[in-house]
C-alpha cells in the first residue's frame, strides 16, 4: 500500500516545479514532460492527476494562496473591500502568480476544463466572498437596503480584470482605491 504522506509529498515537489519551471520558461513553454523530468516523477503519474497542463498550474497556483484571499470584517465594508482588493492586487501583481493566472486565463479560453475549474475552484469563490462580505454590511446597515449586491461585485471587478488581462497595466493600491471610491460615491457630478 502506498504511503499517503509519499504521495503528499510528491504532489507537492510537481506543483512546486510547475511553478517554478512555469517562471522560468513561460506557460507556452511548459510541458508536463518537463515539469516531470525536474521533478522527478513519472509524466503517467502527473498525467493521472491532472488531464493537461493547464488543470496542472491551477492547482499549483491555487496551492499558493489558500489563505490570504479572505474578507476581514470590522464594520466599515469601504476599509474591509480596500484591506482584501490589495491583498488580491499584491498578489496578482507579483511572480509566480500574476502571469501564470494571466496565461491560466488565457488557456481557460481554449480548454473548457479548466475554463470551468477556473471558474468554480477561484472566481465564484472569491465573487461569492465578496458578496458575502457586501451582504453583511448591508445586514449592518453599512449600505442601503436596495444596494446592488451582484452589480457591485461586477463592478469592482471588471475594472480590475480588464486592466490586468486586456491593457496589462499594472494594479496598483491607489487604483483599486479609485474603482472602490466610484462605486461607494459615484464617478462625478452629472454633466
Amino acid at each position: 500500500m502506498t504511503d499517503p504522506r509519499r504521495g503528499a509529498g510528491r504532489t507537492e515537489t510537481i506543483m512546486r516545479t510547475t511553478l517554478e519551471l512555469g517562471q522560468e520558461i513561460g506557460y507556452a513553454k511548459l510541458s508536463i514532460e518537463a515539469v516531470a523530468a525536474r521533478a522527478g516523477a513519472g509524466k503517467h503519474t502527473i498525467y493521472r492527476r491532472w488531464p493537461s497542463k493547464g488543470a496542472l498550474l491551477l492547482d499549483s497556483l491555487l496551492s499558493l494562496h489558500e489563505p490570504s484571499l479572505d474578507y476581514p470584517d470590522t464594520g466599515d465594508i469601504v476599509a474591509d473591500l480596500r484591506e482584501q482588493i490589495h491583498a488580491a492586487v499584491d498578489l496578482l501583481g507579483n511572480p509566480p502568480f500574476g502571469p501564470l493566472f494571466q496565461a491560466l486565463v488565457g488557456e481557460a479560453q481554449a480548454d473548457p476544463k479548466v475554463a470551468s475549474a477556473l471558474n468554480e475552484r477561484f472566481i465564484s469563490p472569491q465573487a461569492d466572498k465578496t458578496v458575502a462580505r457586501l451582504e453583511a454590511a448591508r445586514d449592518q446597515g453599512q449600505l442601503s437596503p436596495a444596494f446592488d449586491l451582484g452589480l457591485a461585485m461586477a463592478i469592482l471587478s471588471g475594472p480590475l480584470y480588464f486592466q490586468f488581462l486586456i491593457t496589462q497595466e499594472p494594479l496598483t493600491h491607489e487604483y483599486v482605491d479609485r474603482v472602490i471610491e466610484a462605486l461607494f460615491n459615484g464617478m462625478g457630478e452629472p454633466a
